[in-house]
């Protein structure tokens, strides 16, 4: 187990690098105002009317970073700051987040898998390690039995897990890629903000690729504990 604290501990210190990168990159790109003086919620209208899309509502939510597009009710959720605030940061932010409304609207094959697949993580995310970790108790790396398969159980629900994290990848970079691209062809940012915008979702989809890296990480750890004691 000493083994498995370390690795989570590594993997938490690397997770809270890139997330205080991220914070202190956002802090430094809300001091670029943009030149066209839009708010994150009027780019983010802007983009859904450029799209034709004519059914998703911007709404403002609270917290930092708590930004989101919600494909049930069909709104792009933004932190209090990125909705009304008029920078480099909160247009990078707006224009991702609509990034994942274009992606609903067209049925991006990424978005779609990942939407089938939060029914069964929401379920089986939280519960993944204490099985396998209770096959191990019943003698799953030795084979014995019913704990074997328990353990299996775990590692099956844990992969789900891991699969989520890594198909989250492409949706993630795809939206950013499409903020980007709308922020250019529009001319909605000057350069300097565009450099901004760019570099802020660029440490915002790191926390993602760690966050994956994470999860294959555990995933094999625990495989190893289940599979690597047997005969």
């Amino acid at each position: 187990m000493m083994t498995y604290y370390i690795l989570i501990g590594g993997i938490a210190l690397i997770s809270w690098l890139v997330s205080n990168q991220l914070k202190t990159k956002f802090k430094k790109y809300s001091k670029v105002h943009l030149r066209n003086g839009m708010s994150g919620a009027e780019i983010a209208q802007k983009m859904l009317d450029d799209h034709g899309i004519r059914d998703v509502k911007v709404t403002s939510t609270p917290g930092m970073l708590t930004d989101h597009y919600n494909p049930k009710n069909k709104t792009v959720n933004l932190s209090e700051a990125v909705y009304s605030q008029r920078n480099a940061a909160s247009a990078a932010v707006a224009a991702h987040e609509v990034g994942h409304a274009v992606q609903h609207a067209q049925a991006y094959e990424w978005l779609t898998m990942r939407s089938k697949l939060v029914p069964v993580v929401s379920v089986t995310s939280g519960m993944s390690t204490w099985v396998v970790f209770g096959g191990l108790m019943l003698g799953a790396a030795a084979g014995i039995g019913i704990g074997f398969y328990i353990a299996v159980a775990g590692l099956i629900m844990m992969g789900f897990a891991t699969l989520f994290s890594f198909v989250t990848l492409p949706v993630e970079y795809d939206a950013s890629k499409r903020a980007l691209v709308w922020l250019k062809q529009k001319n909605m940012v000057s350069q300097e903000e565009y450099a901004g915008a760019e570099d802020a979702l660029k440490w915002a989809a790191r926390t993602y690729l760690v966050a994956a890296l994470g999860a294959l990480a555990s995933l094999l750890y625990w495989a190893v504990q289940v599979f690597g004691g047997r005969d």
